[in-house]
């Protein structure tokens, strides 16, 4: 009954109206007047525009799954098993993520403290769930990763890594040698 595009596209923007609903619940709330329904009405309202701020996020960041293989985060580790490359990076281990672009594909590059590095396709079935845990790193500007997937102005379409073969998107502090 419903288009196939129409229907994917509504499908993106699932959130993002959700917390719209949440927000426009909150204002006719506070437009129904009253020492108690105009503050609990715009708290609602605030709660549904933080929401549709996240929900936005989120959205820019799934990329689609056009990529072989799939992501799993489950219990603070990352796993990602494709047709020839594959394994698992411990969240609390990680000390470096990187957006590299290979061979005309992106790719996060997720590095352990003791070297081990895990590829894994940002385009890949299941690799929104990497949102959540870039979040939760400390000191992560989640901006500079969404302006990272933005596409090229210019190009095919496809976005690229803009003039680098790797971009370093997040460090963990502390970690290395002290030179005292």
């Amino acid at each position: 009954m419903i288009r196939e595009g129409a229907r994917q596209a509504l499908w993106r923007w699932r959130e993002v109206g959700a917390a719209g609903a949440v927000l426009l619940a909150g204002l006719w709330v506070a437009a129904q007047g009253g020492w108690v329904l105009v503050p609990f009405g715009l708290l609602v309202a605030g709660l549904g525009a933080g929401l549709a701020v996240q929900a936005w996020r989120r959205m820019r960041f799934v990329q689609g799954a056009d990529a072989p293989g799939i992501v799993e985060v489950d219990e603070g580790q990352i796993s990602y098993m494709g047709p020839q490359l594959g394994g698992f990076v411990s969240v609390p281990e990680l000390v470096e993520v990187r957006l590299v672009a290979l061979r005309g594909r992106r790719l996060w590059r997720l590095k352990q403290a003791d070297g081990q590095a895990l590829l894994v396709p940002v385009d890949a079935a299941g690799a929104e769930g990497l949102f959540d845990v870039f979040a939760t790193l400390p000191g992560m500007d989640m901006g500079a990763v969404l302006a990272a997937l933005e596409p090229v102005a210019g190009g095919s379409g496809r976005a690229v890594v803009a003039g680098e073969v790797a971009q370093v998107l997040w460090r963990r502090a502390g970690r290395g040698v002290s030179t005292l």
